[in-house]
Order: C-alpha cells, then sequence, then structure tokens
C-alpha cells in the first residue's frame, strides 16, 4: 500500500494522520484518518465492525456507537463526497468512488484549457459522466461551469450559455447543497449576466468566509468590485488571492486588467509580462498584455500579442476585433476594415461579441455604429458589459449623449 492514498480531490496521508482536499488540510483526528484509510485499502467492499475494530483500533474492543461515530467524522470531512461511503446493516461500511469518477476528471482537466474546443470537450465528458450517475452532482457542477465559461470568454451566445449554466447548477446544488464552489459560479453570474451586485457580493462573501482558500473566488469578486468602481477594494481582494496561491492563471490577467481600469499602463504592462511567464498559452492574460501595451504606445508589439492570443484560441472572436481596433488606432485603416469584413462575415454563423465590435467602430470613426452595437450587446447580454464604466477603451464613446441611455437600460 502506498503511503500516501489519492482519491477525488482528497489525498491521504495515513503515516502522519492528516487529510487533504486541494492541496488544503482538513481538520480530522488521527483515529478517523486510519478509519478511512481501511475503507480506503477495501474499497469496493464492505467493512464489518469486527474489521474495522481489527484494522483502524488494532484490536482494541470499542463499541459500536464509536465506530459509527468516528465513521460520521469521516464522512464529515469529506463533506458532499461523504455519500461515497454507503452503510448496510449486517455488511457494515462501503467507501466506492462512483462510475463517474474518471469521466469527471477527464472533464475538468479539458476544462482547464479554457478553450472553446476544451469546454465543449469537457461537456461530452460531463454528459457521459451523468448518464453514467445521474446521483454524482460533480458532472452538473463541471457541467454548469463550462457552460458559464463558454458565456464569459464570449466564446458562445450568453442567453444560451447562461440558461445551460443555470439549469446544470440547479441541479448540482439539488444534489450536494449549495457548495462554495458552487456558490462562487452562481455570484459570479449573478454578477455578469444578471447584473444583481449587491446579492453577488453577498454570495461572494459567504462562499469565502465557508472556504477561504477559493482563489477563483477573490478573482471574482475583484471584478465585482472594479463593475463597482471600487479599484482599490478590487485590488485589495485580488492580493488576498495571490496569498493564498500566486500562480493561480488568472490572477495576473485580471490584474493587468484592473491596473488598466486604475490607468496605470505600466503596472500594468509589468503585470502582464509576469502573468505570460508562468501561463504563456492563457489566451486571456496575452489579450490583456496587448491591451496594457497599446496604452503603452508599444503598438507593434501589441498587435504581435493580439494575434498571437488569436493563434492560441482562434474561436474568440473578440480577441481578432482588439486587433483590427489597434490597427485603426495605428493608421492601418484599410487593414482593420479588411479585419472587420471577416468579423462579420463570421457573424453570419458564430457569436462575436457586439461590445468589442463597438470599440473597432469606434476607433475607425463610425460612432452611430459603435452605439448601434452597444446596444446589440445589451440586447444578447454580452458578459463583457460588465466593465463599461471602467474599461478605458470606452472612454470616448462615454462621452456620447446616447451612452447614458443605454447605460441606464443596461443598470
Amino acid at each position: 500500500m502506498p503511503d500516501r492514498i489519492s482519491f477525488g480531490p482528497f489525498l491521504l496521508d495515513p503515516d502522519r494522520a492528516r487529510l487533504f482536499k486541494d492541496n488544503v488540510e482538513l481538520k480530522l483526528r488521527p483515529q478517523a484518518t486510519l478509519v478511512l484509510r481501511t475503507l480506503l485499502r477495501m474499497a469496493g467492499q464492505y467493512v464489518s465492525y469486527e474489521q474495522l475494530i481489527r484494522d483502524a483500533w488494532g484490536g482494541t474492543v470499542v463499541s459500536q456507537h464509536t465506530v459509527n461515530s468516528t465513521v460520521g467524522d469521516v464522512r464529515k470531512a469529506l463533506g458532499e463526497y461523504g455519500r461515497w461511503i454507503s452503510y448496510r446493516p449486517k455488511l457494515g461500511y462501503r467507501f466506492q468512488v462512483p462510475d463517474s469518477d474518471e469521466l469527471i476528471r477527464a472533464g475538468w482537466h479539458l476544462a482547464e484549457r479554457r478553450s472553446r474546443q476544451g469546454f465543449e470537450k469537457a461537456m461530452d465528458f460531463f454528459r457521459r459522466a451523468i448518464e453514467a450517475d445521474s446521483s454524482d452532482f460533480r458532472a452538473f457542477e463541471g457541467l454548469s461551469f463550462s457552460y458559464l465559461m463558454l458565456g464569459l470568454y464570449g466564446m458562445r451566445p450568453p442567453h444560451e450559455m447562461y440558461s445551460g449554466f443555470l439549469e446544470a447548477h440547479s441541479r448540482a446544488v439539488a444534489l450536494a447543497g449549495c457548495t462554495p464552489k458552487l456558490r462562487v459560479n452562481r455570484a459570479h453570474g449573478l454578477h455578469i449576466f444578471e447584473r444583481r451586485f449587491e446579492e453577488a457580493e453577498s454570495e461572494f462573501t459567504r462562499a469565502l468566509r465557508e472556504d477561504p482558500s477559493n482563489v477563483s473566488g477573490y478573482v471574482r469578486l475583484a471584478l465585482l468590485y472594479a463593475t463597482l468602481r471600487r479599484l482599490d477594494k478590487a485590488l485589495e481582494v485580488l492580493a488576498q488571492g495571490r496569498r493564498i496561491d500566486p500562480l493561480w492563471p488568472t490572477l495576473s490577467a485580471t490584474e493587468v486588467f484592473l491596473r488598466l481600469c486604475r490607468r496605470e499602463f505600466e503596472a500594468a504592462v509589468l503585470s502582464g509580462k509576469q502573468g505570460l511567464d508562468l501561463h504563456p498559452y492563457l489566451h486571456l492574460a496575452r489579450a490583456y498584455y496587448a491591451q496594457a501595451l497599446e496604452y503603452s504606445n508599444e503598438h507593434e508589439l501589441a498587435l504581435a500579442q493580439y494575434r498571437l492570443a488569436h493563434v492560441i484560441e482562434p474561436d474568440i472572436y473578440w480577441v481578432r476585433a482588439l486587433e483590427a481596433r489597434c490597427l485603426a488606432n495605428m493608421g492601418r485603416r484599410a487593414d482593420a476594415e479588411t479585419v472587420l469584413e471577416e468579423l462579420e462575415e463570421t457573424r453570419l454563423s458564430e457569436y462575436v461579441d457586439a461590445y468589442y465590435m463597438a470599440l473597432l467602430f469606434e476607433a475607425l470613426g463610425r460612432r452611430d455604429d459603435a452605439i448601434e452595437e452597444l446596444d446589440r450587446a445589451i440586447d444578447e447580454n454580452s458578459a463583457t458589459l460588465y466593465m463599461v464604466d471602467v474599461d478605458p477603451k470606452m472612454d470616448t464613446l462615454r462621452s456620447d449623449r446616447r451612452f447614458d441611455k443605454l447605460r441606464d437600460r443596461l443598470f
């Protein structure tokens, strides 16, 4: 038997009587870790009271109540995964990872690519996991996350994606209750797609109180504070997340965004460089770095970064819109209009975020078209609208009297 035992998101170190979940140590008394070790060693089999007493208590006689209570402690420590331990009278306890586990693990591996293809393949695995075991909340959790990300990254139509998210999310909550991770995802949806800011902040705060190690929660709460123009608070919250895990993929990209909102362009460039050193294939980080370079008058370098971001993730068309905007700002109008034509052709069959199209039209001096695109972005519930009050790219459009009317309709 190996010294350490991995199962699901957990790692048991029986020699030191320690249990970890996602690298965070859980509170579990030493005797309970011995019970868990026994159940894991005999996974798939029912373990009688006599066997548990022999293996976990070393033969010392204890009451049935003590055994039940200790197994209860293990279940409690495992949280929503406690249902992996079942009980049958006369047979005893059994630890069994559901058949859906491998499919779910594969789904999350694909989702971590943060690409459209990755999310869509992940959804296939999560759906197969649901077919294998419709009681495994993790499959619905993964499916809901994939829907949410496809909408947030502007890869698929937001209305469709958010509807899919809500349905899968509600199934996950019905099975496992509102875990901190599920609560963070719901809060993010409340912020980005429903613009219910107070409720979103309350949900984020509660989730982080229940699980202070959830770095994604800090990143997303920082974005909410940016929407509310509380940029100092946003940086403070982001710093909390960085103290927990400085290597979290979207931390640097979010800091670049916040620095851009604060018009701290040199700091944004520095943060962008640091982020790409850690995560060179994260398209979001590269796109924000390109914007920081553009505002620092490094247009050629910015253009190269936009193009690299598009190569990394060709299915996020808003990066092409930013590239064209950069071309227009460089005076290369003909090149910008060529990309615009390509995007308008693409729009016939794919979702193209109208928010970024508005920015492109504005750079081309087509203000009426830009306002029309912003109106369309509201109709489509673009995920990018959360930044409309702080985005420096939107500065010139805010001076148009029609902007306030659109903003009033949005909020």
